[in-house]
């Protein structure tokens, strides 16, 4: 049985096709029925399918596939449609099962209708054939003409129509090759053009048009971007300009200051890697692009010792002007914006987009003002990775300097830029620095160490207008400028506080430019011709100079007659008085201050440790740590060469303050290595204490001390003590600016340093020079004439006793060598004070041993000590110009308590421990029998054994 077939088409519609309705059916019937699945096939397929016969089936599905084909998942989509296919065509076919007898005589009624319409068709064409004679007769002539003229109107039109495209296709060649990269207009062009477009989009080729010039739109956006990324490293205010009014006719304010900070952020990274690559590969000698393959901190570790400061300052430069290039971006901002406020205050109509414009502007603000600490993270991270890729340990001391002070220009740079205080900078440097000084320091000591064993301590000639301001060192303490800058780096000009880098080089410059060391082109004008200031001085100073003017005339002699005692003190000249109480034993007419040429090097070393210092502040504490050792080092070898003697220390005169032997003792403690065999089963941080330790200094073997016409190396003595005394001195001058750098936590180490050690630093004159004076006279025969005296008298005398003559000769020639030795060193008034003080210190303790000798002794004798010692007394004061006379009251104290009754001199011996008990205990045998009777004195001698106890 032959049957129409109705193929179910995906569009809902149905196709005939003849078949045979049985083999169909039977078709239909084998497949498995489950109505209900069947229903639920149907009602899965989309509602788009059943819809109008425009419905473009295929286009639509390719328009569905993903972007990425998968052949398992179209499959399933395939099996999938074709499931929906079958179980139409089902249904179709079940429909058409249940109409059969319908279409059987539907069919019957068809053939009929054929028949019919054959009727009709005869009639249809003997109509066609009287039209045909009625157009040509009358509708072709007159209805013709209509026609024509219809068509006329719309090829006027179809005409204006292309002329439009036609100057719209010149208007897109300009937009395709923006002139003079003049995006804005390009853009704008391009705008009108999809406008014009969209106009006349019935025309098919403008449709394609409108879709080429979406593709010109986003080119146009690509070289924008790439526009934008060449402001990173250059910035042009006019390119700039153009680029953001571009962003802005396509609304993408915010998106073009997004894509302006990823570009900022790989231009450092590209122009860091550039240019340490550039270095390395030139270092290599090869263009071996291995090193291009690898990462910046691995290529960081390649540069060499030699190109590592080039490198540096030209990382320095690059990233400056990428810096420089976004403070320009911001200033154009700033700027900008404050035009757009000045516009809309005085046109506020647009009220929408003046919101818009100022919410753009509220978003780029904060954007750049968040991309300033980012950035300089990005910077800080890129030179850290640069510092810490080599070992700076054994760099040059100039080198090392250069590197500070740029990476403190850096710093500055950021805390201008951000105003961040570039902690990641800091703690990288500052680790480079401890690492750096420790080696350099303990170089240094070693250095200082073999300077002082080599020190013969002649006098270093230096003019007397002397300043360590002078030196090359300390010149940067001279310049107005910011702590951080080098002097190499201080332009000619004076530049103002208040002008910033990044105003002072806005238009042009780098402040990381290299220059030449202004060390070259300065000399140090600092030392004196064979020491002294000129030949015209020099011959001053010999004719003012009298090596006898401080000594009278009646000293000169041999032999001082008693009787006539008082003539010679009117043939002293007033000159002469003049010049003694002016003098200092000076030899030059000017006083230029005593140092030697190692006092020179360790103010040298000061003025590089405070260079360092000032230009790296977080390690101040650590260098003026090192700074002190170096005073102290100075301050022990002084005392170790000069000032030690235990012999004399164990008089009890206090010549060594407790305060002096404290710092000598911490410096032994903390400095001096003893040169104790080390343990080997020591500690490792043993160890490491005593290798920060220096070997004490042992004084060369070509300084005599033990010459009596030298006065026991008194030259010597004084040019040590008083270059230590001038070393102090300039500490004290550079304590403000010590303390301006310390950290607050450790001013109290810097506060105890200059109390404790370095206003000691006088005090150290006190055992150098008693050592002189205990060798200069000869105060054991003084002891000895004492002894030979008669002290029990009976009689008033007239006549002082031989001994004080003896006594006053050894203070004549001492004055003598004191001259001569002036005559090489200038001795200064303190020091000759203490030279003096000392002698006569020992020589009234001398004499009061020698009256503690004494076994006999009468009222008369003690008169007649009182006049021995008057006498000594008055010539003395004619040699010196000291006042008062040092311990003149422990000797006229102790010949007065002579006279003591028996409770006076108990009470007297309590008050007076300065003495020692042998001295007491003598005095109280003296006076055995004169006043105190055998029992007052057991009861003194009680007295003096309870005082005398403690001190066992």
């Amino acid at each position: 049985m032959k049957s129409l077939k109705y193929l179910a088409l995906p569009n809902g519609k149905y196709k005939p096709q003849c078949t045979d309705l049985s083999e169909e059916l039977r078709e239909l019937h084998e497949e498995p029925i489950d109505p209900q699945a069947q229903q639920e096939i149907i009602n899965s397929i989309e509602e788009v399918y059943f819809s109008n016969d425009s419905f473009d089936i295929v286009k639509y599905e390719l328009e569905r596939l993903p972007p990425v084909l998968s052949l398992q998942e179209l499959e399933e989509y395939r099996d999938k449609l074709k499931q929906q296919q079958a179980a139409v065509s089902k249904k179709v076919a079940d429909l058409i099962l249940e109409k059969q007898p319908a279409y059987v005589e539907e069919l019957e009624r068809v053939t009929s209708l054929q028949t019919g319409l054959q009727l009709a068709a005869v009639i249809c064409t003997d109509g066609r054939r009287h039209l045909n004679i009625a157009k040509e007769g009358f509708t072709q002539t007159s209805l013709g003409l209509l026609a024509n003229q219809r068509k006329r109107q719309l090829l006027i039109g179809l005409l204006k129509s292309l002329r439009t495209i036609k100057t719209l296709v010149y208007e897109l060649s300009i937009v395709f090759y923006p002139k003079e990269e003049d995006y804005p207009g390009a853009i704008q062009l391009c705008l009108e053009c999809q406008k014009a477009a969209s106009t006349f989009k019935h025309y098919s080729c403008i449709s394609e048009l409108n879709s080429k010039l979406q593709d010109t739109l986003e080119q146009i956006e690509e070289q924008l971007d790439v526009a934008l990324s060449k402001i990173c490293k250059n910035f042009d205010i006019n390119h700039y300009t153009k680029v953001q009014q571009a962003y802005r006719l396509l609304g993408k304010t915010q998106t073009a200051m997004d894509q302006l900070h990823m570009h900022f952020t790989q231009a450092i990274h590209n122009t860091v890697f550039q240019v340490v690559l550039g270095y390395v590969e030139l270092c290599a000698g090869n263009t071996d692009t291995k090193f291009q393959k690898l990462q910046y901190k691995d290529l960081c570790t390649h540069i060499t010792s030699d190109s590592y400061i080039p490198c540096l300052a030209d990382l320095c430069k690059a990233l400056w002007e990428v810096m420089l290039s976004y403070y320009r971006t911001m200033q154009w901002h700033e700027n900008h914006d404050q035009d757009e406020a000045a516009v809309v205050s005085s046109d506020g109509n647009n009220v929408i987009g003046t919101e818009e414009n100022c919410f753009d502007r509220n978003y780029v603000k904060k954007k750049l003002e968040h991309g300033l600490s980012r950035i300089w993270q990005d910077v800080q991270l890129k030179v850290k990775t640069y510092l810490l890729g080599t070992d700076l340990s054994n760099f040059k001391y100039d080198d090392f300097i250069f590197v500070l002070d740029v990476i403190s220009r850096l710093m500055q740079v950021g805390e201008e830029f951000c105003g961040s205080k570039s902690e990641v900078l800091q703690e990288s440097i500052r680790k480079q620095s401890v690492n750096y000084f420790k080696t350099y320091h303990r170089t240094r000591l070693e250095e200082l160490r073999m300077f002082l064993e080599n020190e013969t301590w002649e006098l270093c000639p230096v003019k007397s207008s002397f300043n360590i301001l002078q030196l090359h060192e300390f010149k940067f303490m001279e310049q107005s400028r910011s702590p951080s800058v080098s002097p190499s780096k201080q332009p000619a000009s004076a530049i103002s506080a208040t002008v910033t880098l990044f105003e002072q080089y806005c238009n042009g410059g780098n402040p990381f430019e290299i220059q030449a060391d202004s060390k070259d082109d300065e000399t140090e004008d600092v030392l004196a011709s064979n020491g002294y200031e000129s030949d015209e001085q020099e011959k001053s100073a010999y004719q003012e100079y009298d090596s006898d003017s401080d000594v009278p005339e009646e000293l000169k002699r041999d032999y001082v007659d008693e009787q006539t005692g008082d003539a010679p003190i009117k043939s002293v000249s007033r000159e002469t008085l003049r010049s003694r109480k002016r003098s200092d034993y000076n030899l030059n007419k000017v006083n230029a201050p005593i140092l030697t040429n190692t006092t020179l090097n360790v103010i040298r070393l000061v003025g590089k440790y405070m260079q360092m210092m000032n230009i790296l502040k977080p390690i101040a504490f650590d260098v003026i740590h090192f700074m002190s050792q170096l005073f102290d080092y100075y301050l022990y070898a002084v005392y170790t060469f000069f000032g030690r003697n235990d012999t004399f220390e164990s008089t009890g005169l206090g010549l060594s303050s407790s305060r002096l032997r404290t710092t000598l003792n911490r410096i032994q403690e903390s400095l001096i290595d003893l040169e104790v065999s080390a343990d080997p089963s020591g500690t490792l941080t043993a160890a490491e204490e005593r290798k920060e330790k220096v070997p004490s200094p042992h004084l060369s073997h070509l300084v005599v001390l033990t010459s009596g016409n030298l006065l026991y190396g008194l030259a010597e003595r004084v040019v040590a003590t008083e270059s230590l005394v001038f070393l102090a001195e300039q500490f004290e001058f550079l304590q403000p600016h010590l303390d301006a750098v310390m950290p607050a936590a450790k001013k109290p180490f810097l506060q105890q340093f200059y109390s404790q050690t370095v206003s000691t630093a006088s005090e150290l004159r006190k055992p150098v020079y008693w050592i002189v004076a205990a060798k200069a006279i000869d105060y054991e025969q003084m002891l000895l004439l004492m002894a030979n005296v008669k002290w029990d008298v009976k009689e008033i005398m007239s006549q002082h006793n031989v001994y004080v003559d003896a006594l006053l000769k050894e203070f004549e020639e001492f004055n003598r060598r004191l001259n001569d030795v002036s005559k090489r060193v200038r001795i200064p008034l303190p020091v000759s004070n203490i030279l003096w003080e000392h002698c006569i210190r020992l020589a009234n303790r001398t004499l009061v041993e020698g009256y503690a000798n004494v076994k006999k002794c009468s009222n008369e004798g003690r008169a007649l000590m009182q006049l021995d010692f008057q006498q000594f007394l008055m010539k003395l004061e004619k040699l010196t110009d000291i006042r008062p006379i040092p311990d003149k009251e422990f000797v006229e104290t102790y010949i007065k308590a002579y006279y003591l009754t028996e409770n006076d001199m108990e009470s007297w011996i309590k008050e007076h421990r300065e003495y020692s008990t042998k001295q007491l205990t003598n005095l109280v045998n003296i006076c055995l029998g004169t006043y105190i009777n055998k029992k007052a004195r057991q009861k003194l001698l009680a007295t003096i054994d309870d005082i005398d106890r403690p001190k066992r």
